[in-house]
């Protein structure tokens, strides 16, 4: 009987960690079905509180690094050795764990209130401090779990990612919760159950009001194009070859701009421009400006002496050439480069000349800086170069939108081995296509251009913070034991 009673068990925690571990791997990443992560963590909370400590930890870090697997590939793509990804997503699995085991310890001692933040506080102190720390910036956040769930993407606006990964967990963790009292303390399940629901119920229908009001400014029509085809896939040597794709490029930028567009935009890094070569390159780019009266945006690979920047030129009818350095390098791929240091606005074209819009380069939109910066100087469209590798065309490319969300502004996305789109400050894909659709990938799209204001430009991580707050908050609840109460 014994033994029958601990195949049982073991049976009930693979089941659990199963159950979680499928919803993690297939709920986020790269193709993420993002109504799995609502539910992800609650076969192993409900576990974690029905069992021994040592047994829910176990349960948890198995379940978290099993679903972390699905990015093993992505990540190998980048050059980082197995034991590298191991160590990566054992660090998730750690503070998952670290999180259900705050959670149950609470709970036992009676203080539902403090074990229902526990989860959510410690991951997403966990979230902002990698931010912080690594040269991904907020990449891996489970926020961008939900970029296809727009009203819930709103939460953006008011906190950040840290809101919403917040929320994403605190969900389940009332659930738990609640199942958990239900039998014993039933009123306390009644009540953890309303506020859990409640909650989210709020945060909906704020997402729901907020994208029934459109964004401010006038439309301006945007044109993309980039090609992954032969010649013009790679970065184009110095001299000729350069000349020579930046001459295709310009061709086809003029057949977007006879079709309406006031702005292009085109992929980075498309070719390497040596000084002596650059007033040629300008020509050839400036000269369609000045003949439509439209803007260009185009990424180049732009080497002075021994210093290279991966830079976005700006070229606008009638007026000197602007450029912006990328600020955020991809390691190791990009070490060539210099990092840029500053921020590079302008006035908008045609009806919006009256307006603010800025350029950002691909990894920078990882990073809620400098994004933040251009909210704050007013930019209502946002022009991004870009170079993505195929497999994360959707998570990577898209991870740019909550940037729009947060800041307030349009965004125009143009990269090579992804995606071309354009989205509204709520989120909204307003058009897309893929780069490899045809030799060259174009898009056209009428996007608002006007910039809107939101709390989470004007507080920052205020969120993020307060979520650290917690985490201290429920350690000492935990260490004072018993029933004395810090958050009930």
């Amino acid at each position: 009987m014994e033994s029958g009673g601990k195949l049982r068990s073991g049976l009930i925690a693979l089941l659990a960690a199963a159950l979680t571990a499928a919803a993690v791997y297939w709920g986020n990443g790269l193709m993420p079905r993002w109504p799995l992560m609502w539910v992800a963590p609650l076969p192993v909370l409900v576990y974690a509180l029905r069992n021994r400590a040592w047994q829910a930890g176990i349960v948890a870090f198995a379940a978290w690094l099993v679903g972390c697997l699905n990015l093993l590939g992505y990540i190998r793509q980048g050059g980082v050795p197995f034991i590298g990804c191991l160590l990566f997503f054992s660090t998730e699995a750690l503070v998952f764990a670290l999180g259900v085991l705050l959670l149950r310890g609470l709970a036992r001692r009676g203080a539902v209130w403090s074990a229902w933040v526990a989860l959510p506080a410690v991951w997403v102190t966990f979230e902002f401090m990698r931010n912080l720390l690594w040269p991904h910036g907020s990449a891996g956040c489970l926020a961008y779990s939900q970029l296809n769930f727009l009203p819930f993407l709103q939460v953006a606006s008011l906190t950040g990612p840290w809101g919403m990964g917040f929320v994403l967990l605190l969900f389940p963790a009332g659930l738990a919760l609640g199942i958990h009292l239900w039998g014993e303390a039933r009123g306390s399940a009644v009540r953890v159950l309303g506020a859990t629901v409640g909650l989210v119920a709020a945060v909906l229908i704020f997402g729901a009001a907020r994208l029934a009001v459109g964004q401010p400014g006038p439309e301006v029509k945007v044109g993309l194009v980039a090609s992954d085809v032969g010649a013009n896939a790679g970065v184009a040597a110095p001299g000729a070859h350069a000349a020579r794709l930046f001459g295709v490029y310009a061709q086809q930028a003029g057949e977007l701009i006879a079709r309406g567009a006031q702005v292009v935009v085109m992929p980075e890094n498309m070719g390497v421009v040596v000084d002596p070569d650059v007033g040629k390159v300008d020509a050839i780019l400036q000269g369609v400006a000045d003949r439509t009266g439209a803007m260009l945006v185009v990424g180049v690979n732009h080497r002075s002496g021994a210093v290279r920047h991966n830079e976005a030129r700006v070229y606008a009818p009638g007026r000197p050439v602007a450029s912006y350095d990328k600020e955020h390098l991809l390691p190791p791929f990009e070490n060539i480069f210099t990092p840029g240091t500053s921020r590079t606005l302008f006035r908008g074209m045609g009806t919006a000349a009256g307006g603010t819009w800025g350029v950002a380069i691909c990894k920078d939109m990882d990073f809620t800086e400098p994004a933040r910066g251009y909210g704050r100087a007013g930019a209502g469209l946002m022009l991004s170069p870009a170079w993505d590798f195929k497999i994360d065309g959707f998570w990577h490319g898209h991870i740019a939108r909550m940037r729009a969300v947060e800041d307030g502004f349009s965004l125009v996305r143009a990269a090579r081995n992804g995606l071309l789109y354009a989205s509204d400050d709520r989120g909204r894909v307003v058009g897309q296509t893929a780069s490899n659709a045809s030799e060259f990938a174009t898009l056209l799209a009428e996007v608002p251009a006007g910039h809107d204001g939101t709390l989470f430009l004007l507080l920052g991580d205020w969120f993020a913070w307060c979520a650290m707050v917690l985490v201290v908050l429920v350690f000492g609840r935990l260490w004072l034991g018993g029933r004395r109460t810090i958050l009930g």
